[in-house]
Protein backbone atom coordinates (compact mmCIF):
# COMPACT_ATOMS: atom_id res chain seq x y z
CA UNK A 1 0.00 0.00 0.00
CA UNK A 2 2.87 2.15 0.25
CA UNK A 3 4.17 2.27 -2.70
CA UNK A 4 0.94 2.69 -4.05
CA UNK A 5 0.96 6.24 -1.87
CA UNK A 6 4.05 6.73 -2.79
CA UNK A 7 3.66 6.33 -6.82
CA UNK A 8 0.75 8.19 -6.94
CA UNK A 9 2.31 11.47 -4.91
CA UNK A 10 5.56 11.32 -7.90
CA UNK A 11 2.83 11.65 -10.68
CA UNK A 12 0.77 14.21 -8.87
CA UNK A 13 3.89 15.89 -8.14
CA UNK A 14 5.45 15.86 -11.78
CA UNK A 15 2.33 17.15 -12.85
CA UNK A 16 2.13 20.26 -10.95
CA UNK A 17 5.91 20.68 -11.41
CA UNK A 18 5.20 20.02 -15.54
CA UNK A 19 2.28 22.76 -15.16
CA UNK A 20 4.48 25.17 -13.72
CA UNK A 21 7.02 24.51 -16.28
CA UNK A 22 4.85 24.89 -18.99
CA UNK A 23 3.78 28.35 -18.03
CA UNK A 24 7.68 29.39 -17.28
CA UNK A 25 8.85 27.84 -20.53
CA UNK A 26 5.86 28.96 -23.06
CA UNK A 27 2.64 30.34 -21.46
CA UNK A 28 3.93 33.31 -20.00
CA UNK A 29 6.48 33.95 -23.07
CA UNK A 30 3.42 33.98 -25.07
CA UNK A 31 1.17 36.09 -23.09
CA UNK A 32 4.42 38.42 -22.72
CA UNK A 33 3.88 39.81 -26.71
CA UNK A 34 0.83 40.72 -26.22
CA UNK A 35 -0.84 44.33 -25.57
CA UNK A 36 -1.54 45.74 -21.99
CA UNK A 37 -5.31 45.15 -22.15
CA UNK A 38 -4.73 41.95 -24.19
CA UNK A 39 -2.53 40.33 -21.79
CA UNK A 40 -4.62 41.26 -18.77
CA UNK A 41 -7.79 39.66 -20.14
CA UNK A 42 -5.51 36.63 -21.15
CA UNK A 43 -4.72 36.02 -17.81
CA UNK A 44 -7.91 36.77 -15.79
CA UNK A 45 -9.52 34.21 -18.07
CA UNK A 46 -6.74 31.89 -17.49
CA UNK A 47 -6.96 32.62 -13.64
CA UNK A 48 -10.47 31.46 -13.72
CA UNK A 49 -10.17 28.41 -16.07
CA UNK A 50 -7.75 26.81 -13.70
CA UNK A 51 -9.81 26.68 -10.82
CA UNK A 52 -11.51 23.34 -11.39
CA UNK A 53 -11.62 20.37 -10.13
CA UNK A 54 -8.52 18.55 -12.17
CA UNK A 55 -6.05 21.58 -10.97
CA UNK A 56 -7.25 20.95 -7.40
CA UNK A 57 -7.16 17.41 -7.22
CA UNK A 58 -3.23 17.96 -8.64
CA UNK A 59 -2.50 21.16 -6.38
CA UNK A 60 -4.08 19.64 -3.26
CA UNK A 61 -3.43 16.45 -3.85
CA UNK A 62 0.35 16.62 -3.73
CA UNK A 63 -0.05 18.83 -0.72
CA UNK A 64 -1.99 16.26 1.24
CA UNK A 65 0.13 13.23 -0.19
CA UNK A 66 3.80 14.29 0.34
CA UNK A 67 3.10 14.39 4.10
CA UNK A 68 0.82 11.39 4.35
CA UNK A 69 3.18 9.78 2.13
CA UNK A 70 6.13 11.09 4.13
CA UNK A 71 4.99 9.70 7.13
CA UNK A 72 3.98 6.13 5.75
CA UNK A 73 8.23 6.10 4.60
CA UNK A 74 9.45 6.89 8.06
CA UNK A 75 11.37 3.98 8.77
CA UNK A 76 12.43 3.67 5.11
CA UNK A 77 15.60 5.37 5.04
CA UNK A 78 16.35 7.14 3.01
CA UNK A 79 13.56 7.52 0.91
CA UNK A 80 11.76 8.89 4.30
CA UNK A 81 14.39 12.35 4.26
CA UNK A 82 13.81 12.32 0.45
CA UNK A 83 10.07 12.27 0.71
CA UNK A 84 10.68 14.84 3.83
CA UNK A 85 12.92 17.10 1.99
CA UNK A 86 10.25 17.19 -0.95
CA UNK A 87 7.50 18.24 1.35
CA UNK A 88 9.27 20.99 2.41
CA UNK A 89 10.05 22.21 -0.80
CA UNK A 90 6.15 21.91 -2.43
CA UNK A 91 4.24 23.16 0.66
CA UNK A 92 6.81 26.38 1.66
CA UNK A 93 7.85 26.71 -2.52
CA UNK A 94 4.84 25.68 -3.68
CA UNK A 95 1.90 25.63 -2.01
CA UNK A 96 3.10 28.79 0.17
CA UNK A 97 4.05 30.79 -2.73
CA UNK A 98 1.09 30.40 -3.98
CA UNK A 99 -0.99 31.22 -1.58
CA UNK A 100 0.62 33.56 -0.29
CA UNK A 101 2.08 35.75 -3.54
CA UNK A 102 0.20 34.36 -6.82
CA UNK A 103 -3.15 34.42 -5.83
CA UNK A 104 -3.24 37.64 -3.74
CA UNK A 105 -2.02 38.85 -7.07
CA UNK A 106 -4.49 36.72 -9.44
CA UNK A 107 -7.70 38.28 -7.18
CA UNK A 108 -6.05 41.82 -7.33
CA UNK A 109 -6.20 41.48 -11.07
CA UNK A 110 -9.86 39.13 -11.38
CA UNK A 111 -11.55 42.49 -9.54
CA UNK A 112 -9.43 45.12 -12.07
CA UNK A 113 -11.96 46.16 -14.79
CA UNK A 114 -10.19 46.33 -18.03
CA UNK A 115 -12.46 47.83 -20.26
CA UNK A 116 -13.58 50.72 -18.02
CA UNK A 117 -9.78 52.00 -17.30
CA UNK A 118 -7.84 53.99 -19.45
CA UNK A 119 -4.81 52.55 -21.07
CA UNK A 120 -2.74 54.35 -18.60
CA UNK A 121 -3.99 52.75 -15.91
CA UNK A 122 -4.35 49.29 -17.78
CA UNK A 123 -0.43 49.43 -18.29
CA UNK A 124 -0.49 50.62 -14.96
CA UNK A 125 -1.85 47.11 -13.73
CA UNK A 126 0.14 45.30 -15.86
CA UNK A 127 3.36 46.55 -14.75
CA UNK A 128 2.33 45.71 -10.98
CA UNK A 129 0.91 42.04 -12.05
CA UNK A 130 3.39 41.20 -14.66
CA UNK A 131 7.10 40.85 -13.14
CA UNK A 132 5.77 39.79 -9.98
CA UNK A 133 3.69 36.91 -11.19
CA UNK A 134 5.90 35.92 -12.91
CA UNK A 135 8.60 35.42 -10.54
CA UNK A 136 6.56 33.78 -8.04
CA UNK A 137 5.83 31.43 -10.96
CA UNK A 138 9.26 30.78 -11.58
CA UNK A 139 9.65 30.15 -7.87
CA UNK A 140 7.40 27.71 -8.26
CA UNK A 141 8.54 25.85 -11.03
CA UNK A 142 12.10 25.88 -9.39
CA UNK A 143 10.36 24.35 -6.36
CA UNK A 144 8.27 22.00 -7.75
CA UNK A 145 11.11 20.46 -10.27
CA UNK A 146 12.90 20.12 -7.05
CA UNK A 147 9.92 18.57 -4.97
CA UNK A 148 9.68 15.72 -7.71
CA UNK A 149 13.26 15.45 -7.92
CA UNK A 150 13.67 13.97 -3.93
CA UNK A 151 10.46 12.18 -4.79
CA UNK A 152 12.10 10.31 -7.70
CA UNK A 153 14.82 9.77 -5.04
CA UNK A 154 12.46 8.51 -3.02
CA UNK A 155 11.35 6.09 -5.72
CA UNK A 156 15.15 4.88 -6.47
CA UNK A 157 16.00 4.30 -2.91
CA UNK A 158 13.18 2.37 -0.94
CA UNK A 159 13.53 -0.20 0.53
CA UNK A 160 9.47 -1.20 -0.30
CA UNK A 161 10.16 -0.88 -4.33
CA UNK A 162 13.11 -2.61 -4.19
CA UNK A 163 11.81 -5.90 -2.66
Amino acid sequence: MTTVFLLITAVLTALIAGLFYAYSCSVVLGLGKLSDSEYLKSMQSINREILNPVFFLSFMGTAILLPVTTFLFRGDQPAFIFLLLASAAYLIGVFGVTIAGNVPLNDMLDKFDITGSTADVVKQMRDSFENRWNLLNNVRTVFSVISIALVASACIWSKHLQQ
